[in-house]
C-alpha cells in the first residue's frame, strides 16, 4: 500500500503525461506569470493555431499566381518579339505562327494553382455566402474565381498582328 506522499501507479495524476502538464503550469524562469485557469481550460482549435501561423495559404498562392503570371508574360512577350522579328512584314505568316506558339504554350503548374485557389480561397479567407446567389460574395464587386491560362489567354494578351 503507498504511503501518504507516494501516489498509486493507477492515480492518473502520476502519469507522465499528467505530472508534464502539471509542471508546465508552473513558470520558474521569473520571467511571466502563469496561465490563468480560464486560458487553460480554453478550448484549443487546429484553425487558432494554423490562423497564428504566419500569412495564410491563399495570401502565399495568391502571390506565387501573379508572379509565375508576370514571368509567363514576360516569356510570352520575348517569344512574340521574335516571332514577329523572325516574320518582317508578313502579317500572314505572323499570324499563323504566332497562333501555333500560344496553342503549344503550356500553363500546366500555374493552371493547378490558379484550380487550388478557385477552391479553396472561399474557405481559407472565410467569405461569407450570399443567400440569393447561394454562392460567396463578390470582392469589391469582381468574383474571387481567377481564370485559367490557354491559348485564348495569350492572344487576348499578345494579339497575332505585327
Amino acid at each position: 500500500m503507498p504511503g501518504p506522499q507516494e501516489q498509486s501507479p493507477l492515480d492518473p495524476a502520476s502519469a507522465p503525461v499528467e505530472r508534464r502538464v502539471t509542471d508546465s503550469l508552473v513558470d520558474d524562469s521569473g520571467l511571466g506569470k502563469p496561465l490563468s485557469a480560464r486560458t487553460r481550460q480554453r478550448q484549443r482549435l487546429l484553425e487558432d493555431y494554423l490562423r497564428a501561423g504566419g500569412v495564410p495559404r491563399y495570401m502565399q498562392r495568391s502571390k506565387e499566381i501573379d508572379a509565375k503570371t508576370r514571368q509567363v508574360t514576360e516569356r510570352l512577350a520575348r517569344a512574340h518579339r521574335e516571332v514577329r522579328e523572325a516574320c518582317a512584314e508578313n502579317a500572314e505568316l505572323f499570324a499563323r505562327r504566332w497562333h501555333a506558339v500560344a496553342r503549344s504554350w503550356r500553363f500546366d503548374e500555374l493552371n493547378e494553382l490558379i484550380r487550388e485557389h478557385n477552391e479553396w480561397y472561399p474557405v481559407e479567407a472565410q467569405l461569407p455566402m450570399d443567400p440569393r446567389t447561394r454562392d460567396y460574395v463578390r470582392i469589391r464587386g469582381r468574383s474571387y474565381r481567377r481564370r485559367e491560362l490557354d491559348a485564348e489567354w495569350v492572344l487576348e494578351r499578345f494579339a497575332p498582328t505585327p
